[in-house]
């Protein structure tokens, strides 16, 4: 008896890890600018993090041919002629990881050359850990249930 409840009381723990919602500290809009430099046939840097309702300008560089950088889900684009930069900016308003990838052919490994935005926390990775941290120490005083019923009926039969 004591196990099922114990056992009931690890799941629930767990459900409510997994599926409550999450306190969202209130983070104040920043502009964040980042310089992504444009090369056959990758971005330098190739992710980029930032917060929900930030504005976010990309000067895209490019060092060697004309290169461009598309937002997928956001639908905006910039081109860089060689030894030139140019400048997108728009507010992160969607919260998610998206692709950024070169949206004009620079050579036979072009479609290849993308990146990854990410709008807000990942969420889903303390999470991920708070479920791991429940499982082990479920285990070690639900293990010891076990044991001690085992060890009771070798008593009883002794």
């Amino acid at each position: 008896m004591r196990f099922r409840i114990s056992l009931l009381l690890f799941v629930m723990a767990g459900l409510v890890v997994a599926f409550a919602p999450l306190p969202v500290p209130a983070i104040t809009p920043q502009e964040r600018t980042f310089e992504i430099n444009a090369h056959q046939f990758a971005y330098s840097p190739s992710e980029i993090k930032v917060n929900a309702g930030d504005t976010v300008t990309i000067r895209l560089v490019s060092t060697d041919v004309v290169h461009g950088l598309y937002v997928d889900d956001y639908d905006i684009s910039v081109e860089a002629d060689p030894g030139q930069s140019a400048t997108l900016t728009f507010i992160a308003d969607k919260p998610g990881s998206f692709r950024f990838r070169c949206n004009i052919t620079c050579g036979a490994m072009h479609p290849f050359m993308t990146g990854k935005l990410t709008v807000g926390t990942n969420n889903w990775l303390y999470r991920s850990i708070a479920l791991a941290s429940i499982a082990v120490i479920a285990f070690f005083p639900l293990s010891s249930f076990k044991v001690q019923g085992k060890t009771k009926e070798m008593l009883r039969r002794l």
